[in-house]
């Protein structure tokens, strides 16, 4: 099949492009190669402190069994007491009520125990599901730029719910089952001889040899669909994601095309599940219907014969319809116990995602208002083929502002992400002297720690699909009204909100998509300054404002940086003229350094891009300006 468009990749943001962080990253799978016994033991630790409650659960499906059995022998008794002439009947009314409590019983006693064990396969399902997402989010930037983000969320759906079914059908349908089957075998041998147990037992053995051959090689084709639906799922979210980039280049039945390539896998394979359904079916059922003919035969003959009663043939026939209707699921009970293993193997797979960026042992916290900053002698590489940084040493002074400046490439927001330990440096370190005055590196504080006293306005700003007020309520949940609003009067943001229909509760759509680019960076700014950290970092801060607009945000950073230790990358040399030192960075390199007047008396990298900013700005002042009107003669 011709493809008019290369295999599709995992999008990488603008700045995560610059800096080659998707270079030679495989999509992230979670593991499938665990063994259903390693399943078991994974899950066992969640389950532990629910023993009471799953102990009780048991004692109640055993007791419902119990009440089960009972039913065809009080059966057998009325039946042979009713075989009485007319003249010897005697209504047996005690039966009639033993008859009728068992029978409820049996009811009551499964819904106890569903009500017992509500609770345990609830609170299984959301732990287990809270710490795989947990662990999502304490995994790398390095996992979450390869990963697909639908592909992932279905296996977490798939996989909690999978924790429901797998404690629901093994310990309260299948067990329960093997146990009522046993129970049935010792009743038949003990009131009548072993051929009865010896038909069940054969029978029993028959159908479940067949089940699970036939289950397993189902199993395949269930696999294939879990994986054809991932793939469709990743493809419709990263799709949907990108509604606008489609839209631009009206690429939708490409899209449609690309989605139904997984569609048509995932058909297929549902389609020969149902046929392998459908073999299954049969056999069960033919098995099923040779052993209950044998055992009505044999019960007929000692009828017949004079050693059996009209009772016992009807408590036979009462027994193997019991263990029918269980038998029948089997087939059902396994598949859907394969499937749950499939689909906790994906679970748990996340979890097998190692933390490439973890605590020290004894990690302290670290707790500063004027740190000071260090880069030394860092290495660093998303890619042992390229490296990024390459021996980049500076310092922040406390409350000092250093800006970095250079081409698109060369390592800028690098420096960022390695100051949020997002990755951690190859060789040298980055250091941060805390208020005890003691310089330490980062990787010896907590990564809680260090990010809290942080705060950054990227260049892309992405916001959640909730209000404004949620937005920059982000920036410390526990912060009041007045202190939002503060932060957006701050960020002049606050007029343009309260303008709107809806003011605060303003829905921002996906990523912020009914916001201009402006109105995202301002209200990324107010989150930031809601935070009030003690290290600032703008990447690109004002990128997205215009000339008017970006002077009067940048005089608004300049008044909130005062006294906060700050990074700032810029590509607008215009923003950073009064740092107090300007870093230009040239292939991972510092290459010049200083403020901007002795770096424009070098006449070097700094000078040249000052020059071509300056010429670019002269002409879209011209192409601005208003044309004169010739006067007519």
């Amino acid at each position: 099949m011709t493809r008019p468009f290369p295999p599709p990749q995992t999008p990488a943001s603008t700045t995560q492009a610059e800096e080659g962080t998707t270079e030679a990253l495989a999509v992230a799978r979670p593991g499938t190669a665990r063994s259903e016994a390693q399943v078991v033991r994974d899950l066992l630790p969640f389950l532990k402190p629910f023993t009471g409650r799953i102990g009780l659960a048991l004692a109640l499906v055993v007791a419902g069994k119990l009440a089960n059995l009972a039913v065809p022998m009080l059966l057998k008794k009325l039946v042979d007491g009713l075989s009485l002439p007319p003249s010897q009947l005697v209504l047996p009314v005690g039966l009639l009520i033993a008859y009728g409590a068992s029978r409820l019983s049996v009811t009551l006693f499964t819904e106890l125990r569903q009500v017992v064990f509500a609770r345990v396969m609830a609170r299984v399902s959301r732990k287990v599901t809270l710490q795989v997402f947990r662990h999502l989010h304490a995994l790398s930037l390095r996992f979450h730029l390869a990963r697909r983000t639908g592909g992932v969320a279905r296996d977490v759906e798939r996989g909690g719910s999978a924790i429901s079914d797998l404690l629901d059908w093994t310990l309260y349908t299948i067990l329960p089952t093997i146990l009522e089957v046993t129970l049935v075998t010792v009743v038949l041998v003990w009131a009548y001889d072993w051929v009865f147990a010896a038909i069940t037992l054969v029978t029993l053995a028959a159908y479940v040899a067949f089940t699970f051959s036939i289950t397993e090689w189902r199993t395949r084709y269930y696999r294939a669909s879990v994986e054809a639906d991932t793939h469709a799922n990743e493809r419709a979210v990263d799709s949907l994601l990108n509604y606008e980039t489609v839209k631009y280049f009206g690429n939708e039945e490409h899209e449609a095309r690309r989605y139904d390539e997984n569609l048509v896998g995932l058909e297929n394979a549902q389609v020969m599940a149902r046929k392998t359904l459908a073999v299954l079916n049969l056999g069960q059922t033919s098995i099923v219907a040779i052993g209950v003919t044998a055992m009505m035969w044999r019960a007929a003959a000692g009828v017949t014969a004079g050693t059996m009663t009209i009772g016992d043939l009807v408590l036979v026939n009462a027994y193997l319809l019991q263990l029918s209707a269980p038998l029948n699921l089997l087939g059902m009970m396994y598949r859907e116990v394969k499937a749950a293993f499939t689909n906790l193997e994906r679970l748990f797979g996340l979890l097998d995602e190692r933390q490439d960026v973890q605590d020290r042992p004894g990690a302290i916290p670290l707790h500063t208002h004027r740190p000071r900053v260090a880069f030394d002698n860092v290495r660093f590489a998303y890619d042992a083929r390229r490296e990024i940084l390459r021996e980049v040493s500076f310092s922040i002074p406390p409350g000092g502002n250093v800006a970095v400046v250079g081409h698109s490439g060369s390592g800028k927001s690098t420096l960022a992400r390695l100051l949020y330990r997002f990755y951690d440096v190859d060789d040298g370190r980055i250091a941060i002297t805390a208020d005890d005055g003691i310089t330490r590196d980062i990787r010896d504080y907590t990564q809680a720690s260090v990010r809290a006293a942080i705060a950054i306005v990227p260049q892309d700003t992405v916001l959640f699909n909730d209000s404004i007020y949620y937005n920059i309520l982000y920036g410390r949940p526990a912060a009041s009204r007045e202190d939002v609003e503060q932060a957006a009067r701050a960020a002049h943001i606050h007029d343009l909100i309260v303008s709107l229909p809806d003011g605060y509760e303003t829905q921002v759509g996906e990523r912020g998509l009914k916001l201009s680019g402006g109105e995202k960076q301002r209200v990324a700014i107010a989150r930031a300054l809601l935070k009030d950290p003690s290290i600032l970092i703008f990447d690109e801060a004002t990128s997205a404002l215009d000339s008017k607009s970006e002077k009067t945000i940048q005089a608004e950073l300049d008044r909130i940086a005062v006294g906060r230790t700050t990074l700032t990358i810029a590509h607008r040399l215009s923003t950073i003229m009064d740092a107090d030192e300007i870093l230009v960075m040239d292939a991972g390199r510092i290459v010049e350094r200083g403020t901007h007047a002795q770096l424009l008396s070098l006449q070097g990298h700094y000078a040249q891009m000052w020059r071509l900013q300056q010429q670019q700005q002269r002409l879209e002042v011209a192409v601005d300006a208003p044309v004169p009107e010739i006067a007519a003669d």
